[in-house]
């Protein structure tokens, strides 16, 4: 297939951010997937940052991290994607090149636990206010049950609404796939 899939995407988009020597933010850690991969793509010189506030995602993470002994490169955060903004130290700031978030809820987790439309994007808003020029953030919205559907209409409205001077918005999808496919809704930062 020729266009790629929603999460291959998503990494193609890392892959022209997130270089050696970035910092990079797992907004949304789960099963630890992105931040194995924003932890190589970073390399030993990078840093991540990655956020969960389930005890059960930072045990997946972790293990995963020392499974490939890149367990140094990152710091796991056991709480809300809202306050990611609040745990970067500033002299970091010029080199944060991209946030990824998986939103819905932890795979093969508590379905009940789930991502919010309004703390995705307090924290989008605070990641943007303090990301450089030529950074980016991806949005992977699970909206195949009812609190992923509210939260797919408020961040719609919400990206549709910000400053193109300031940042492009693009979204990515498959429409013609059934039961309610995941898509992209990535911002680039200008």
């Amino acid at each position: 297939m020729i266009l790629p899939g929603i999460l291959p995407f998503v990494r193609e988009i890392i892959d022209r951010f997130v270089t050696t020597g970035s910092v990079a933010i797992d907004a949304t850690a789960g099963n630890g997937n992105d931040t194995l991969y924003l932890a190589q793509t970073a390399g030993s010189n990078g840093k991540v940052y990655s956020f969960d506030i389930q005890e059960k995602a930072k045990q997946n993470t972790m293990q995963k991290l020392q499974e490939q002994q890149l367990a140094d490169r990152v710091s796991f955060i056991l709480d809300s994607h809202e306050h990611a903004a609040s745990y970067i130290p500033a002299e970091e700031y010029p080199f944060l090149k991209a946030a990824v978030f998986n939103l819905g809820y932890l795979p093969k987790g508590d379905k009940t636990i789930t991502t919010t439309g309004d703390t995705t994007i307090q924290a989008v808003n605070s990641l943007l206010s303090i990301m450089p020029s030529g950074s980016c953030i991806v949005l992977v919205i699970y909206h195949g049950h009812e609190e992923g559907k509210k939260e797919k209409q408020a961040l719609e409205s919400y990206a549709s609404q910000l400053n193109q001077q300031i940042v492009h918005v693009l979204r990515y999808e498959f429409i013609n796939q059934q039961n309610n496919p995941p898509y992209i809704i990535a911002m680039e930062k200008k």
